[in-house]
Parts: C-alpha cells; sequence; structure tokens
C-alpha cells in the first residue's frame, strides 16, 4: 500500500496546502518516518514573514505522531484512532532558525514514549541531509478540549 500524500490527508485532519507530510517512509508499532518537501514552498501555511521558522518543526512532528496513530487504528480497528490536541511541547531544541532555506527534503521521524486511553508522549526528531533540526517531546491528550472555548465559558452567577 502507498502511503503517500493522498492517503495522509484521508487520515489525518490536516486537509489541502496545512497537511504538510508527503509519503511515509517506515513505520511499525513504535515508530514513523515521514518525508516532506513543503517546507520550501512559498504558500507554505506556517511561514511568516517571508521564512519558515524551525520552531515550525514541531508541527512537522506532530502531523507525524498524527499519521502513527492512523497506522496503528488501521491494525486495530477496535481500538480506533481518537482525535487529540496538544498539550505539552517540552525540551525543544532548535539546532537551526529556520526551515524554508534547505535544499533537501525533511524528515520527520516521532517515537511513542507512552500511551494510555488519554494521552500519548512522542519523542520527534526533524532532519535534513543527515543534519538534526529540530527536536523535542510532545504530549497529546485525546478527547474534547483542554480549555472551553469563549463561547462555552458562562460567566459566574
Amino acid at each position: 500500500m502507498l502511503l503517500d500524500r493522498g492517503w495522509i490527508e484521508a487520515h489525518i485532519p490536516h486537509k489541502g496546502r496545512m497537511c504538510l507530510l508527503d509519503e511515509v517512509v517506515s513505520w511499525d508499532s513504535v515508530r514513523v518516518r515521514c518525508l516532506s518537501l513543503s517546507h520550501r514552498a512559498a504558500d507554505n501555511p506556517l511561514r511568516a514573514h517571508g521564512r519558515l521558522g524551525a520552531v515550525c518543526g514541531i508541527e512537522y512532528g506532530a502531523q507525524a505522531m498524527a499519521v502513527h496513530a492512523a497506522l496503528l487504528a488501521q491494525q486495530a480497528p477496535a481500538a480506533a484512532a481518537f482525535s487529540g490536541f496538544l498539550a505539552s511541547v517540552r525540551d525543544v531544541t532548535l539546532h537551526v532558525s529556520r526551515l524554508d532555506d534547505l535544499k533537501g527534503e525533511l524528515i520527520a521521524d516521532a517515537e511513542r514514549l507512552m500511551r494510555n486511553e488519554r494521552s500519548a508522549l512522542y519523542e520527534l526528531w526533524i532532519w535534513s541531509a543527515g543534519r538534526l533540526l529540530v527536536e523535542g517531546r510532545v504530549t497529546v491528550v485525546f478527547g474534547g478540549p483542554l480549555i472551553p472555548r469563549a463561547q462555552d465559558r458562562h460567566p459566574p452567577e
């Protein structure tokens, strides 16, 4: 089965230009490796002030996490994937200042360190041409938003 951009877009919440990944290179029950060329696109939706800052690598890694969850859900439909919300980003190191000036493809690696019914913890690495660009840990919480939206809040009585 070809796990290309079409497959990815059909299985994660990110659509159109916001789907940043182009291909799943490899995966197993704990890890996933995805490839992307979108960091060079002038219309990349994460660009600001004409550039794509390295901190945007976290989103590439988070999308790889979502791909991993979708792949696992296909193997065990009884444990279907849940929508998730980034709850925490920790121990992030940016080894470069930007991503858009890199000529090579981006590789987004994600490794699941822990998962239960409410959350998952992943370690992320973003690479290009064998060079580590971004690394960190991300916690995702499954289910509804952690903080009520403004329109859902009620004033105290």
